[in-house]
């Protein structure tokens, strides 16, 4: 049988995770590959996860974005949108739900950085 998931679907889908709770986007320094199997960043950084500005930007679309203030300098390569905040420095703790890497971005202490993570339901 082929099945598909419809646009309506789709929308419920996204509608179920918007409504889960509050969700964390932690930050990390290494650039590997994500993989399902995925339980942690690769390497995360000693900033704290900060809680996500969520925003259903159409009926398929969350955007989640967290802003964090650079502790000292490194490169940043990967994000991750986890179940809770975790605790420690680096923050260890709660499940990771979405794992992305990105360009390198070089911060040094005291930088903002923000961070926006799309799921579409497609």
């Amino acid at each position: 049988m082929a099945s598909v998931l419809t646009d309506l679907g789709e929308a419920h889908v996204i509608d179920a995770i918007d409504a889960y709770g509050t969700r964390y986007v932690g930050i990390g320094t290494d650039s590997t590959a994500p993989a399902k199997g995925d339980t942690d960043l690769t390497a995360p950084a000693t900033e704290a996860r900060v809680a996500a500005v969520e925003t259903q930007t159409s009926a398929d679309v969350l955007q989640m974005v967290g802003t964090f203030t650079a502790d000292g300098t490194k490169t940043l390569k990967e994000a991750g949108i986890f179940d809770a905040a975790g605790a420690g420095s680096p923050p260890s703790g709660g499940n990771l739900l979405i794992h992305g890497t990105f360009a390198d971005a070089p911060v040094a202490l005291g930088y903002t950085v923000v961070v926006a993570i799309t799921l579409e339901a497609s």
